[in-house]
């Protein structure tokens, strides 16, 4: 592991770890990588964080959803906002808001479930290649010649990515579901064990790639598409260790009027169904920078 890698994981780490302001009151600090924006995965990462901060073990997250508002300005501390919305005997709600410069950028709301015993069952893992034959994306970001492709290596440093194929190349033609994509992921160190920063890391790595799915029905011409997300959700299924290798299996049922659905399924290597992630976003040719 270089120690570019190294400092980039420490980064991450270092992301996760909120100052307490307040009771129910955090700051988190912004990385500035270039992109004139906060990344949306450091955003709600800090938020799940801060919610999480407000419970106590034996209850854990199980599902989040969220709403991306303004972009972040990646200059600035952003600070989390936590209300309690539920505190019942098997669940805990809370709500937690981003705020910059007086405004909300963001909002999450978490749910947090206490472990008990169930019915089980799941969705079986696709065959797919191994992720060390999978193309690995971070070199070829750093290959690249432009600014964003630079700015993607550097903001995504702490994350190793393999790509596997998508509807346009590497995967077999599925007309039932034109738009798919496979990559390994995981994060490029070893993390604490503390599950609370693997689910945290986890969040910041699962807005990687997922709303590029929609278009992967699509043939484009290099930059000739404005990409921004709209909302985050995600279904915590299984614990797992987001420091190993998690396959993100993505599909997009549909994209229409400038905005593309993308659904992403996460196994782990031995086939365990952890995690379910969606997510809308912009998908559509540019045009001038405008607040929506």
């Amino acid at each position: 592991m270089s120690n570019d890698t190294t400092a980039a994981i420490e980064a991450l780490v270092a992301l996760l770890d909120l100052e307490v302001v307040d009771d129910d009151l955090y700051r988190g600090h912004s990385v500035d990588n270039g992109r004139g924006r906060s990344f949306g995965g450091q955003v709600a990462a800090q938020a799940l964080m801060a919610a999480t901060r407000s419970t106590e073990e034996p209850f854990f997250v199980h599902s989040l959803h969220s709403y991306f508002l303004l972009p972040g300005d990646p200059t600035m501390p952003i600070v989390y906002d936590v209300q309690r919305i539920r505190d019942g005997r098997s669940f805990l709600t809370r709500r937690v808001s981003a705020r910059q410069h007086g405004r909300p950028i963001y909002f999450l709301t978490a749910n947090f479930h206490k472990p008990e015993d169930g019915f089980e069952h799941q969705d079986a893992m696709p065959e797919v290649i191994a992720p060390e034959q999978g193309m690995d994306m971070m070199e070829v970001f750093a290959k690249r010649e432009d600014a964003e492709g630079r700015a993607f290596a550097k903001e995504w440093a702490a994350v190793e990515v393999r790509a596997v194929g998508n509807s346009l190349l590497g995967l077999p033609k599925d007309p039932e579901r034109p738009a798919k994509q496979r990559v390994w992921l995981r994060i490029a160190g070893r993390l604490p064990d503390d599950a609370a920063i693997h689910r945290g890391a986890f969040t910041w790595a699962s807005d990687i790639s997922l709303l590029g799915a929609s278009l992967a029905a699509h043939t484009l011409e290099h930059g000739k598409v404005q990409m921004a997300s709209l909302d985050h959700s995600i279904w915590f299924h299984r614990p797992f260790r987001a420091d190993e290798w998690w396959l993100y299996d993505q599909i997009s049922p549909s994209a229409q009027g400038g905005r593309g659905l993308s659904i992403g399924r996460v196994f782990t290597q031995d086939g365990t169904l952890v995690a379910t992630v969606a997510q809308e976003g912009i998908i559509r040719p540019p045009r001038p920078s405008l607040v929506e």
